[in-house]
């Protein structure tokens, strides 16, 4: 019997499937947990084959975030964000930046873990991320509440701190169906949306 006949994959899928492999290690076991080797071999490559596509820790860090943001990046999750930036009306703003977050959480939970192991391992992937996803995302809420601020339409608060405080709400949903319910939002993702929408906006509303 002839032994079977490895497919050579075009390059860039390859990369892909070497990024997709690299999801899939680093969320069940870790970064510290996960050898060069082990990911080699779930791709069904050697070593030397892997470098050649990624040369270095850092490049396939960067490409499994490019992977992730241009998963984020289809057409329904890009227009709201671009929707949200363009607005002042905060009913609206926040609706769209709480679906887009729960979206992110739950589409595919295994980067959710992937970033928790890189925060509790203190690994370069959690500044990487951070700086390309997560201080954008907080500068663009922060500025519309200082706005809301000025315009007298929210109480004076620290934008930051209130800024988390929304995110925080949608990030423990998100949390809780992809990481013990996954794919599974059993209280409606409008549901969610609209009561963290309502809780927030009530309690940061200026009282004058």
């Amino acid at each position: 019997m002839s032994a079977p006949v490895k497919t050579r994959l075009p390059a860039a899928a390859r990369r892909a499937s070497i990024v997709d492999a690299a999801v899939e290690l680093f969320s069940q076991r870790g970064f510290r947990g996960t050898t060069t080797r082990e990911l080699a071999a779930a791709c069904n490559i050697s070593e030397p084959v892997l470098y050649q596509h990624f040369e270095t820790k850092r490049i396939l860090y960067e490409a499994i975030l490019e992977a992730k943001r241009e998963q984020d990046h289809r057409p329904g999750m890009e227009e709201s964000l671009r929707a949200a930036a363009g607005t002042d009306d905060s009913q609206r703003f926040f609706g769209l930046l709480a679906a887009a977050l729960l979206d992110w959480y739950v589409q595919d939970p295994r980067y959710v873990r992937l970033l928790m192991f890189a925060a509790l391992e203190g690994h370069e992937l959690s500044d990487l991320f951070f700086q390309r996803t997560v201080a954008g995302f907080y500068e663009l809420v922060t500025g519309h509440i200082q706005r809301q601020i000025a315009a007298g339409r929210f109480r004076p608060v620290d934008p930051l701190v209130a800024a988390r405080t929304f995110a925080g709400m949608l990030a423990h949903h998100g949390t809780i169906y992809s990481i013990y319910c996954p794919g599974h939002l059993c209280a409606g993702k409008e549901d969610i949306v609209s009561t963290a929408v309502d809780i927030f906006l009530k309690g940061i509303a200026s009282n004058e």
